[in-house]
């Protein structure tokens, strides 16, 4: 019997460091991240913006670093109260601090999808200047990141245990219509190599149909 619980007890130790593996531990703090590992080493170079494709040379009055999956929707799943006091959360500043789940979006578009959640808007809403269709309650990004926004939700519902925004199916979808390109590939390795962990749904998108 005393073996039978030093095996259960081995396995569970087991299982919650595979967890811990998958996870952002390098990184709690997430002003700092931003600062220095988000816009002072991801795209200290510039690059273009995620949903409108523009580029930059650095972050301009009209930029910001935006959340594929929002900060406020974060707090509510975690209860953790009010964005200060979230912030005394250790295991909200852990997930804010994921550069996997870190974007530069145009400040409009940012504001733009709160309170909202990703769905196929179609011609309930006609596409604006970079492809996005929005209305009252969905959000609906450009085809050529619909795959990004689908595997960056799956990592963080995966990882972090937070609910879907939006219908699992959609997002399963959107995975497949627009499969990792070079861009997605790139930028992958590149927090991989900052932050310690991969995204596996981008090393191996088919792992989708597994949720």
């Amino acid at each position: 019997m005393k073996k039978l619980l030093i095996s259960v007890s081995s396995l569970a130790l087991l299982a919650s460091a595979s967890v811990v593996i998958g996870q952002n531990t390098r990184f709690s703090d997430p002003t700092a991240v931003i600062k220095d590992q988000f816009w002072g080493n991801l795209y200290a170079e510039g690059g273009h913006s995620f949903f409108c494709d523009t580029p930059f040379t650095s972050k301009g009055f009209t930029l910001t670093d935006g959340y594929v999956y929002p900060l406020a929707d974060i707090r509510s799943a975690l209860n953790c109260g009010t964005s200060r006091q979230c912030e005394q959360d250790n295991r909200y500043r852990q997930i804010a601090s994921d550069l996997h789940n870190m974007v530069p979006v145009r400040s409009r578009i940012e504001m733009q999808r709160r309170n909202i959640r990703y769905d196929d808007v179609g011609n309930v809403a006609q596409p604006d200047e970079c492809g996005i269709r929005a209305s009252a309650q969905f959000f609906e990004p450009p085809k050529r990141v619909k795959g990004d926004v689908a595997r960056t939700v799956a990592y963080m519902v995966d990882t972090y245990g937070l609910p879907w925004l939006g219908a699992p199916p959609v997002f399963k979808d959107w995975n497949r219509i627009d499969p990792p390109d070079d861009t997605e590939l790139t930028r992958h390795r590149r927090i991989a190599d900052i932050q310690g962990n991969e995204n596996p749904f981008v090393t191996d998108p088919d792992r989708m149909n597994q949720l």
